[in-house]
């Protein structure tokens, strides 16, 4: 179900279900009384945008406070092989977004792996650039992070310059990775992170399967929002499908002893859903990234000269996403990844 046949109803329950399904026994019972319908007009609305507009909907976590490694790279590979390329990063289990983007780098992807990783992050790396042959690769970790969450305005109400206060925190963060996780933790993790079933009591199967009653399963869940690995469960939507058929990383050169104060005002544009601070190369400048999603091109750019109209920083240029070779989500404490790189390993004699 396209943007083009959405009506009222459907964008009031994206509106909700991007923000948060409670961890209940009937979420959607309480969803529906929330916006003034039925369980069985939601369910029914919510199964006609499954798989289109409704990505996926399940428990969002903060990778790092789980003990994973993360980072968004960028790689320059000649344009030509650049389709061919992209299939050799997709093949590992920990990258999650990889796109073609407009700029002499011009693959930029994510990549998770877990704490106990055979290579780790940075070799991890190094190997992917090595098989896809690469002419350049440059790894860009969060130094700080200033504002993580995609809240779509699918109402249309928001203007560019609008505000909304980043809901979790470098801070938070640090914390949650102060805590060590558990084997209950993970059994839980493994549940919450599957695709919600959109039926009436969708967390029974789950709590069963980890030999827990459903109240024992919200308890342990918001223990893991209460500590800062996860951060909200929710549903992902397909932004072109939802009609934001733009994304502009915005990519800022801030002098280095501003980058707390402007990281902190550009973080808190509603419009902008990723915000954060990271290195800089000899050919590579920028160290503020803002992501943002538009309807098209031009809303892109209303929000980034919003951006640079309050914070007074003009360096900066827009890497608009061209093609999308992946998007997914992290797969926390499952085997593919470690399967990749036991392959790997036997395939280059590491």
């Amino acid at each position: 179900m396209s943007v083009e046949v959405l009506d009222a109803l459907d964008r009031e329950i994206l509106d909700v279900v991007q923000k948060e399904i409670p961890l209940v026994a009937q979420p959607f019972k309480v969803i529906a009384e929330q916006i003034g319908t039925t369980e069985d007009i939601l369910l029914e609305r919510l199964h006609k945008m499954k798989g289109d507009t409704i990505r996926q909907t399940s428990a969002i976590f903060d990778t790092k406070a789980l003990g994973y490694k993360s980072s968004l790279v960028a790689a320059r590979i000649t344009p030509e092989k650049l389709d061919e390329r992209a299939k050799v990063f997709n093949q590992h289990p920990g990258i999650t977004h990889n796109y073609k983007r407009n700029h002499d780098y011009n693959l930029w992807f994510t990549i998770a792996v877990p704490p106990n990783s055979r290579f780790g992050l940075e070799k991890t790396v190094d190997i992917l650039g090595e098989l896809a042959e690469v002419e350049s690769i440059r790894i860009l970790p969060t130094l700080k992070l200033f504002k993580i969450g995609v809240q779509l305005d699918v109402k249309k109400e928001a203007a560019a310059a609008d505000k909304a206060a980043p809901t979790y925190s470098e801070e938070m963060r640090q914390a949650a990775m102060q805590i060590p996780v558990n084997d209950q933790d993970i059994a839980v993790i493994l549940e919450l992170q599957k695709d919600l079933p959109f039926i009436k009591r969708p967390f029974d199967a789950w709590a069963e399967n980890i030999n827990m009653t459903p109240d024992e399963l919200f308890a342990h869940a918001q223990k893991l929002v209460d500590s800062g690995k996860m951060r909200r469960f929710s549903a992902v939507l397909n932004h072109r499908k939802a009609g934001f058929r733009a994304n502009g990383m915005g990519v800022w050169n801030v002098p280095v002893e501003k980058t707390d104060e402007i990281g902190m005002k550009m973080g808190s544009f509603r419009a902008v859903s990723h915000c954060y601070l990271r290195p800089t190369y000899p050919d590579w400048k920028y160290n503020i990234f803002t992501m943002v999603h538009g309807r098209d091109l031009e809303e892109c750019e209303s929000i980034l000269q919003a951006i640079e109209d309050e914070t007074g920083i003009t360096d900066r240029i827009t890497l608009y996403s061209t093609k999308e070779y992946k998007k997914t989500r992290v797969s926390y404490f499952t085997p593919e990844i470690y399967e990749w790189e036991a392959e790997v390993a036997e395939r280059l004699g590491l």
